[in-house]
């Protein structure tokens, strides 16, 4: 099993900025006036990728079962936004990102991720890229080699499942 620990990168910002700078340079041409993240990891990246595009950087927090713009954290209808995240893995914390720009009537012109473990694509809706592709089985508990053999997992983040 392989596990993405996307904060041993994001501890140096020397190495954040140059694959930040890999998603702005895709998306540079889109327009984009704000980037948006998911806690916990998107929030780094969201700022660092705004940063760089001279816009406006965002994220979206837990509400209950819902992702929500809080802090006073705004979008205006029909403003542009690219979506940024660490690992894709199933893609429920990029779909909550896209429900609360949605809900915001923002216009959503793509998204960029670190790293996209997902064995099948996931369709957005919108350009999807990814500064790696790398397809990673992720496995049920019952599943799990590692649960089978009775090591002990940790969970420092997401949804839980061993990968």
């Amino acid at each position: 099993p392989v596990y993405w620990e996307k904060f041993r990168i994001l501890q140096y910002p020397h190495y954040t900025e140059k694959l930040c700078r890999l998603i702005a340079e895709h998306f540079k041409e889109q327009k984009i006036e704000v980037v948006a993240g998911p806690t916990t990891g998107g929030i780094i990246l969201a700022f660092e990728t705004a940063r760089q595009l001279g816009v406006r950087g965002i994220f979206a927090e837990k509400e209950g079962e819902i992702r929500a713009f809080r802090r006073d954290f705004t979008i205006t209808p029909d403003e542009n936004v690219l979506i940024v995240d660490d690992i894709l893995t199933t893609g429920s914390s990029i779909k909550e990102t896209i429900n609360a720009v949605t809900k915001l009537s923002g216009v959503i012109v793509g998204i960029g991720v670190l790293v996209d473990r997902s064995k099948k694509d996931i369709d957005f809706g919108v350009p999807l890229f990814s500064c790696l592709h790398a397809p990673t089985i992720t496995y049920i508990a019952e599943k799990c080699p590692l649960c089978l053999a009775n090591i002990p997992l940790t969970k420092p983040g997401g949804l839980g499942q061993a990968g």
